[in-house]
């Protein structure tokens, strides 16, 4: 996890994981007064990711779009499978449709897809309305989910509803910046100290692994030693 939250610090969009914590409990053998004591020990049970903000980069592109606040955009991924993502690095299909990099259809709110008329530049305003030539071509789909659990990571920017109940609802304070894209969430340093950390307590299991072996084999051999005089 925390080399994967790394690997896509440079990412857009991308929104790390972190460890969520419980306690496993273990009966030991009876104490001295005959009851039985419990060791109580920390445990990752799962992962979640973080929703927080990434800071938003100035790219200069008209078909970057950064969101300041909380949503995603809305795209039609494989098979009609409705997506969602935090990178809005478009580009425009050969018909003129507003795509993702990866040639998924960004879905305007209400539904249905922005196209374009011409060869001129489109402009974005705050509430993603888009326009080019003084028309207006839709508006962009950007939507939330009061419980975010539900969404489950597809590939490093895309999430999928996991609960056909859970329906997304339109957001409408978050503000949409044209030439801008939200960068990763991840902070490399904090990841890399956590990595080092984590690959110098496995090598400490690693050894006290190899003194117990060490031991036991030891043992043996002086059972086999004893028992042979």
């Amino acid at each position: 996890m925390l080399a994967n939250n790394l690997a896509n610090s440079t990412t857009g969009g991308f929104k790390m994981d972190r460890e969520f914590y419980g306690l496993f409990s273990t009966d030991d053998d009876p104490s001295i007064e005959g009851e039985p004591s419990q060791t109580k020990l920390p445990v990752i049970q799962k992962q979640w990711t973080d929703f927080s903000q990434g800071t938003l980069q100035p790219t200069g592109s008209p078909l970057d779009f950064g969101l300041s606040g909380k949503g995603f955009f809305s795209v039609t991924g494989p098979a009609g499978t409705p997506l969602y993502t935090r990178n809005g690095g478009f580009k425009l299909s050969p018909s003129g449709i507003l795509s993702t990099s990866e040639g998924y259809t960004v879905n305007a709110a209400g539904g249905g897809t922005i196209q374009t008329k011409s060869q001129s530049p489109i402009t974005v305003s705050a509430d993603g309305t888009v326009e080019q030539d003084g028309q207006k071509l839709g508006q962009l789909g950007v939507v939330d989910f009061e419980d975010r659990s539900v969404l489950d990571k597809l590939g490093n920017n895309y999430f999928a509803n996991s609960n056909s109940k859970a329906e997304p609802t339109a957001v409408t304070d978050t503000v949409v910046q044209q030439g801008r894209i939200e960068a990763s969430n991840v902070a490399p340093a904090e990841s890399a100290v956590r990595l080092v950390g984590l690959m110098r307590q496995f090598e400490m299991l690693q050894k006290a692994i190899g003194v117990t072996a060490d031991m036991d084999k030891k043992a043996l051999d002086e059972v086999a030693r004893v028992g042979a005089g």
